[in-house]
């Protein structure tokens, strides 16, 4: 499964400088009827991500609070592509099966 997507890059506000993408509700409702719920790992599924052209394999993970998938965004990839919270930023994602 491969999507294309734009989402607003954001900080979340606890311990930690975890940054984020949250997929687009569609694209979160495909995935959760593909993969179902109750997996382990929090429910997470294996992904390879790539903004910009930089490339890096994560997990996404069910939110609660959107009902959404979270795409955690690791610091060395915010700054290959220079990227911020604030920032529109487009993903290419490939779901591992």
């Amino acid at each position: 499964m491969k999507y294309s997507f734009s989402s607003e890059l954001w900080l979340w506000e606890g311990q930690g400088a975890w940054h984020f993408l949250t997929l687009p509700g569609d694209i979160s409702a495909e995935i959760k009827e593909a993969f179902g719920t109750g997996r382990p790992g929090f429910g997470s599924i294996r992904v390879t991500a790539t903004i910009k052209g930089h490339v890096w394999k994560t997990s996404i993970f069910p939110d609660s609070k959107s009902g959404s998938y979270l795409l955690p965004v690791r610091a060395e990839i915010r700054k290959k592509a220079e990227i911020s919270a604030g920032d529109q930023v487009e993903v290419n994602l490939d779901l591992e099966i």
